[in-house]
This record gives structure tokens, C-alpha cells and sequence, in this order.
């Protein structure tokens, strides 16, 4: 147990950050759930429209720093591919 009041301070801090990563990190998957599940559908304007909501969210979450930049940067652009492979006309 911390003694001191910063290191009092500090554990009410991280609880209240750890709770509010938990939920954008719940978030984040709940959008890239749905980008999978209109993807499956073969849905390409529902895919994009999930595809452009789930980018919004990756890019604010990375840029808060929830998860790395670079992390989110990822996500968005294997999104990205799979969408354009779903538009990609047959041959």
C-alpha cells in the first residue's frame, strides 16, 4: 500500500486511466468486429462505411497513446487491404 500522498495520488490515477483504456480498447474491438462482419457479408459500402469509423477510432486511440501509433497505424492499413481485395473485381 503506498504511504506517501503522491503515491496515493498515483494509484487513484492509474485506476481511472486503466478504466478508461479498458473501454476504448473494448471499443477498438467492437469496430474491428463489425468491419469483419460486413466484410464477410460482402457488403463493400457497408465494409467501408465500418471501415472509416474504425479508422477514426485506431487513429485518436494512437494518438492519445491507448496503443502505439504505430499499432494503430497497422490496424487501419490491413483494414484498408482487405476492403480493397473485397472491392477488387474478380477475375
Amino acid at each position: 500500500m503506498p504511504h506517501t500522498a503522491s503515491a496515493k495520488k498515483r494509484v487513484r490515477q492509474n485506476i481511472k486511466r486503466h478504466m478508461r483504456n479498458k473501454s476504448v480498447k473494448s471499443a477498438l474491438s467492437t469496430r474491428r468486429h463489425k468491419f469483419a462482419e460486413a466484410l464477410t457479408a460482402g457488403d463493400p459500402a457497408k465494409a467501408e462505411q465500418t471501415l472509416r469509423e474504425a479508422q477514426k477510432a485506431f487513429a485518436q486511440a494512437g494518438a492519445k497513446g491507448t496503443i502505439h501509433k504505430k499499432t494503430a497505424s497497422r490496424k487501419i492499413s490491413r483494414m484498408a487491404k482487405k476492403l480493397n481485395a473485397l472491392k477488387a473485381p474478380k477475375a
